[in-house]
């Protein structure tokens, strides 16, 4: 079953020229490269091309411009669109025209602050077609942060629209933008915004534009043809969310990002030209940039960019409607996501109910999946639940079962197998793999696969960082292990290896035990200073949907733990809280728990998805057991 995924793996790494060369096949270059890498130039150097022209151009050229590109689902609006590649083409040249009229061209930047809606694909398209360089920055980010990464990308102009919804809640974007550009000492020339029907804002003018409007000035004004780019032109740089200082700006370059992306969708996620794909995120994180709007388009296949919840809007069900009425082949969402849905459907009765239509397989990506809720997913859907990792830097997945090449092999609690291309270590602190079995650092050799990031935009110094501890390796900053067999198990940050009197313990494999147990929705396990052991687990359970009430978790899960682990875990303590805190990606906050737990002073993080957690939790934390 998993011979294809050898061979090729075996190939990607024995003969990495051949491989990539191949690969670049399915993109259309203006100028071929001169070969797949160099170690000055990176991948596919003397190769020109341009992305926007291979998400859509080219499609409407090979006579496809009728196929279905883009479906915009929003149940908070009770609104459906689609466009094909040729209506496409039409709004991203409009858009591609309005920023020409504005002076936008080739390297100058633009940020962009808008909610999931279909302008905010138009926008970054249009920026890829000019060869402006993008920068997506999740609609409703705090001000301050949205000043860091205008100071730091200097902008010639922000996009940005009225208002985002989330759940029932409508949030105005335009006084976040006004109270950022306060802020940041660069100021930008042009801020064009898109008024939507639930909330209008104000304009300052002359800097602010509206949307509308200036598409109806520039009415008659050519579409600007497509740049012809270098293979190491960036396309875009998207920021890390840090929670203190100056967020890291991650370059992503045209040519390694739209072959890596082509190849990713034929070969790990088994989609073509029209095949209906979906990704449950936002643009504004790594996944949703990706695969949202690049990598379907890349390969004429049809992407659905959904605006809204996984439950509440209207119910738990949500996934599996979206999914069955466009004829999604392949879905892909967070694991938090997941447990959200089996947290108020246990019995997964809208999931039956409704069905998943004509999917073939799930992926998750996002944080590590508990193997609980994997086990829920694939016995309630009847579907193989794929678990994979990759992070920012990375930009495609780097750990995963490759589907479409016939690797279905799969072991709850472990991301995969190396995807090919990748070349993956588990490194101790001198720097030699570790036996087998053993917890260590997760490293990926050198030179990492097109797509991955060779900069940091302003910032080599830090990009140095990444590959100063391991030389001739990249240092991912996750702990993990090889089992026997090959899996391999990412196990959280490194920073969530706790030294417990000598022992060093990894929080993610008591988790994934916590989270096996009878009740459990979802949980973390966080390292807390102790004056005699130097540092102590502590557990945080959230209770699913009718445990509410039951008062024998924490002994239950408190004791599972000493069962699989021994008394060397010394986990003895156990919070049930109403939810965790989490960013609005779905990413635990641990290190927030962690300063909670030791009673230290914290910064609210600027992607915190709901503060009143916090205030449940610190009550909780402070009652004695």
């Amino acid at each position: 079953m998993a011979d294809l995924y050898e061979s090729t793996c075996r190939e990607s790494i024995e003969d990495r020229e051949g491989f990539w060369t191949r690969a670049a096949g399915l993109i259309d270059w203006f100028v071929p490269a001169l070969k797949a890498w160099d170690d000055q130039r990176g991948w596919f150097p003397g190769g020109r091309l341009n992305t926007a022209y291979n998400c859509i151009d080219r499609h409407v050229a090979a006579g496809r411009g009728d196929a279905l590109a883009l479906v915009y689902d929003s149940p908070i609006t009770d609104t459906v669109q689609r466009y094909t590649y040729a209506e496409l083409q039409d709004e991203v040249g409009r858009v591609a025209a309005m920023l020409a009229r504005l002076g936008v061209g080739k390297g100058d930047r633009v940020i962009i602050y808008m909610p999931m809606i279909p302008p905010t694909v138009f926008a970054m398209l249009a920026c890829a077609r000019l060869g402006a360089i993008h920068s997506v920055v999740f609609g409703g980010f705090a001000p301050l942060e949205l000043a860091k990464r205008i100071d730091d990308a200097a902008p010639k102009a922000l996009l940005s629209a009225s208002c985002g919804i989330e759940g029932s809640r409508i949030i105005s974007y335009k006084p976040m933008v006004d109270e950022a550009l306060t802020l940041a000492h660069h100021q930008v020339d042009h801020v064009v915004l898109f008024q939507r029907e639930q909330v209008g804002a104000a304009l300052q003018v002359p800097r602010d534009i509206d949307w509308a409007a200036l598409r109806t000035e520039i009415a008659g004004d050519p579409v600007p043809p497509c740049a012809d780019l270098a293979a190491d032109d960036p396309l875009y740089i998207l920021y890390t969310s840090g929670t203190t200082g100056t967020p890291k700006g991650v370059v992503r370059e045209n040519g390694g990002h739209a072959v890596a992306l082509a190849w990713s969708m034929a070969n790990i996620y088994g989609i073509g030209a029209g095949d209906p794909f979906w990704a449950a995120s936002d643009v504004g994180w790594v996944v949703g940039h990706s695969y949202i709007v690049y990598a379907p388009l890349l390969v004429g296949a049809t992407t659905v960019l959904f605006e809204g919840k996984p439950i509440g809007n209207p119910d738990p069900g949500t996934f599996w409607r979206v999914m069955s009425r466009h004829g999604v082949k392949s879905f892909f969402t967070a694991p938090t996501a997941i447990r959200a849905v089996r947290k108020e459907d246990p019995e997964a009765k809208l999931l039956k109910e409704i069905g998943t239509g004509d999917c073939r397989v799930i992926f998750l990506a996002g944080e590590r999946a508990d193997p609980d809720t994997i086990a829920w997913l694939e016995e309630q859907s009847g579907l193989p639940v794929i678990d994979h990792w990759w992070q920012t830097e990375l930009g495609w997945p780097g750990v995963a079962s490759c589907f479409a090449l016939g690797d279905l092999r799969r072991k709850r609690g472990s991301a995969g197998f190396p995807v090919p291309g990748c070349e993956f270590a588990i490194l101790g602190e001198d720097g030699r793999p570790v036996p087998k079995g053993e917890s260590g650092s997760v490293a990926i050799r050198e030179p990492l696969a097109p797509g991955a990031f060779r900069t940091l935009w302003n910032n080599p110094a830090g990009f140095a960082k990444n590959f100063a501890a391991f030389p001739g390796w990249y240092e991912t900053g996750d702990a993990g292990h090889f089992d026997d067999e090959g899996f391999l198990h990412i196990m959280g940050r490194t920073d969530d290896i706790i030294n417990v009197a000598g022992h060093r313990l990894s929080t993610g494999q008591m988790e994934q035990i916590v989270a096996q147990q009878d009740g459990v929705a979802e949980c973390a396990v966080i390292g807390a200073d102790d004056a005699i052991k130097g540092m102590i687990p502590i557990a945080f359970v959230v209770a699913r949907s009718g445990f509410e009430s039951d008062d024998g978790m924490a002994g239950r899960v408190l004791a599972a733990v000493r069962h699989e682990l021994g008394a060397v875990a010394a986990l003895k303590t156990a919070y049930v809280v109403p939810s965790l805190p989490k960013t609005r990606s779905g990413k635990i906050l641990r290190n927030l728990l962690r300063k909670i737990a030791n009673g230290e002073e914290y910064g609210i993080p600027p992607t915190i998805e709901d503060l009143a957690v916090l205030r449940f939790i610190e009550e909780i934390v402070g009652t004695p057991d």
